[in-house]
């Protein structure tokens, strides 16, 4: 199979993000629109971009898009595409769909007929009339959106968000893929301290450590695509080895997390433990308040409460302007990001932000501050 066409799904804000890390992978001519990122590839790129994607979603195959109108024209050209290219005999294909502006709006109905017109093109390529479905799964996936149909099918099965070592969750923690955008996003370099004073179940400082050495974020899970036989399980075997290879277990990183809650605190370990980073990440029961460090020109990075519900709006508010008192008395040589869904996080916590990006957390719009520190001075070496 030659060139295939692969879109890596993102949250809105993330694009970008997930754009420049398949650019750091090697791939150009890429396509960014809302929720997605198109680039083009092969089988192997299948492994490598579920592998190593941090940002993304999910990565689906693009097996075709056309203009539709009518349900005739969804299912004559749904069954022109090359399914059996994909699909063995006994493939279990569920339809999911969506539709957005679209004359063709019940998605149950548009469901039915991609179901029905990938069966008639199935008949023809196998010459039979009816399939188990007991096989490997191939979830496809209808999507209208101004009268445009986009057909894919999931090569990742869980989320990317899903690593693998999260197995316990507190509540409100922040996704994988989120916490991950936040620290590319602030240009933390691995020979930088950096700081999570707020980490709950330690979601930022596991994804640090993972970026500080290197390590591939689905290197400790499956995908739903190593049970098909289109790809070649020694091109999944070989994509592994190489990301084992290209990861520096033995780089030392500095990477704080603290909380006041000792509880969550020790959910925080276990999950450092599963994602083979607990050398790298050292985890503190300390509040706010008692925030120090030896360390100059470090990294704040942190998720503090939203105070989302009625009533913890005020303690949040407190909360921020005790942030900026802290962190500029004790922290005044460092960089801040903190992400909130605070709109007048800037005037509470003193300062105006250097940048600011809207991001979604769930479903909550939210702001990512940015406030960048000294630059530190540069080393000389003393030569006689």
């Amino acid at each position: 199979m030659d060139k295939i066409e692969l879109i890596a799904t993102a949250t809105f804000g993330l694009e970008a993000v997930a754009a420049q890390e398949l650019k750091a992978l090697g791939y150009n001519d890429l396509k960014v629109e809302n929720a997605r990122v198109t680039f083009n590839g092969d089988l192997s790129d299948i492994c490598q971009t579920n592998l190593w994607l941090r940002t993304a979603d999910r990565i689906l195959i693009k097996v075709g898009e056309f203009r539709a109108e009518t349900f005739e024209q969804l299912f004559e050209k749904t069954k022109a595409l090359p399914w059996a290219d994909w699909l063995p005999e006994n493939a279990e294909f569920p339809v999911e769909g969506k539709s957005i502006k679209s004359k063709l709006f019940s998605v149950p109905d548009c469901q039915a007929i991609v179901k029905k017109a990938v069966v008639e093109k199935l008949k023809q390529s196998y010459k039979r009339e009816w399939f188990e479905e007991k096989g490997p799964r191939f979830k496809i996936e209808i999507s209208l959106l101004k009268d445009l149909a986009t057909l894919t099918i999931d090569t990742s099965g869980a989320g990317l968000h899903k690593r693998g070592y999260r197995k316990l969750s507190s509540s409100a923690p922040l996704k994988e893929t989120l916490a991950a955008a936040m620290i590319l996003l602030s240009r933390w370099r691995p020979d930088r301290v950096l700081l999570d004073p707020f980490c709950g179940s330690g979601t930022l400082p596991i994804e640090a450590a993972l970026i500080g050495q290197n390590i591939a974020p689905g290197i400790g899970r499956n995908f739903i695509s190593e049970e098909w036989p289109v790809i070649p399980k020694q091109l999944w075997q070989s994509a592994r080895k190489t990301a084992h290879e290209q990861a520096d277990y033995n780089r030392k990183l500095d990477i704080l997390g603290q909380d006041i809650d000792g509880e969550v605190l020790s959910l925080a370990r276990y999950h450092a433990r599963e994602a083979g980073v607990e050398e790298q990440v050292h985890f503190q029961k300390l509040p706010l308040s008692e925030l120090r460090s030896r360390h100059k020109y470090g990294f704040v990075i942190c998720n503090p409460p939203y105070g989302e519900r009625l009533g913890d709006i005020a303690e949040a508010e407190q909360l921020y302007r005790q942030m900026g008192q802290i962190f500029r008395n004790n922290l005044d040589t460092w960089s801040y990001y903190v992400i909130t869904s605070h709109e007048g996080f800037e005037k509470l916590f003193g300062r105006k932000a250097d940048k600011n990006r809207k991001l979604y957390n769930g479903r909550i719009k939210t702001y990512y501050y940015q406030f960048f520190g000294p630059r530190p001075p540069k080393q000389t070496s003393n030569t006689k």
